[in-house]
């Protein structure tokens, strides 16, 4: 399955990076605002906000914060007028990375990104220098340790998924990962969940079609980088095609 070994193994910083809930509950405020604005205020019919009020009953942002973001997408509130905005560069090692970002000031954005690159072992490229070798692709993983789940196996997870758009499985350490089309993301979600299955985390991620083998010093950079790039308020999502083996992760992480 392309691209979910990083995205797998990414989920061992991820400790570090929910420990900061004021920044993930600013980023995902951001984008409540800005799917509100695109495609309306009716998660009925705006499949992009219904994902982004999904990650935030999920965070636990209370309904009056909620409320507000909503109200300044749909123009009935002052403020919510962020672009977005995406950054292309390279990190050690050559790995690619791509960086989504919701702005209210661009210029203030590209000096972030820019030093973020700069000081931690990367170069910022120019537009289209790194996207070609990524494709948009809804992902879903399930913990198979949860009570909830322990009974998943590949042959449940497709009976389930195959009348809503599920296209590859895999498994890697009691956790299973589900690639989909991102128009049917939720769709499969919903599915999923149905059956009672809770998925450990959802979203339409950047999958790329090649991965970098990285270790020692150039991981230890990268991951200095991409939590450089992740800490900018400005900053979405980051997704590289970075692959670290097993032994090199811990290692990384002890």
């Amino acid at each position: 399955m392309s691209g979910h070994n990083k995205w797998s193994k990414v989920k061992h910083r991820k400790g570090a990076v929910d420990a900061k809930r004021s920044k993930i509950w600013t980023k995902i405020i951001r984008e409540i605002t800005v799917a509100a604005k695109i495609g309306g205020d009716d998660p009925a019919s705006n499949s992009r906000l219904r994902k982004a009020l999904d990650d935030a009953r999920a965070s636990n942002i209370s309904k009056d914060t909620i409320s507000r973001a909503l109200a300044k997408g749909s123009g009935n509130q002052e403020g919510g007028d962020y672009e977005e905005l995406v950054y292309e560069g390279y990190g050690p090692a050559g790995v690619a990375i791509v960086v989504e970002s919701l702005t209210d000031n661009r210029n203030r954005t590209y000096g972030d990104v820019r030093a973020a690159f700069n000081k931690n072992g990367g170069n910022l490229g120019t537009s289209g220098s790194v996207c070609f070798s990524f494709k948009k692709k809804g992902q879903i993983s399930f913990d198979q340790l949860e009570n909830q789940n322990k009974d998943i196996n590949e042959d449940r997870l497709l009976e389930i998924g195959i009348e809503h758009g599920i296209e590859e499985v895999s498994n890697e350490e009691n956790m299973w990962f589900i690639q989909c089309d991102p128009e049917t993301l939720l769709v499969l979600k919903d599915a999923f969940m149905g059956a009672g299955l809770i998925p450990a985390s959802s979203e339409i991620a950047m999958v790329p079609d090649i991965v970098v083998e990285v270790s020692g010093d150039n991981a230890k950079s990268l991951f200095k980088l991409i939590d450089a790039l992740e800490d900018l308020d400005d900053v979405q999502h980051v997704w590289s095609n970075e692959d670290v083996n097993e032994a090199e992760l811990q290692k990384l992480m002890d």
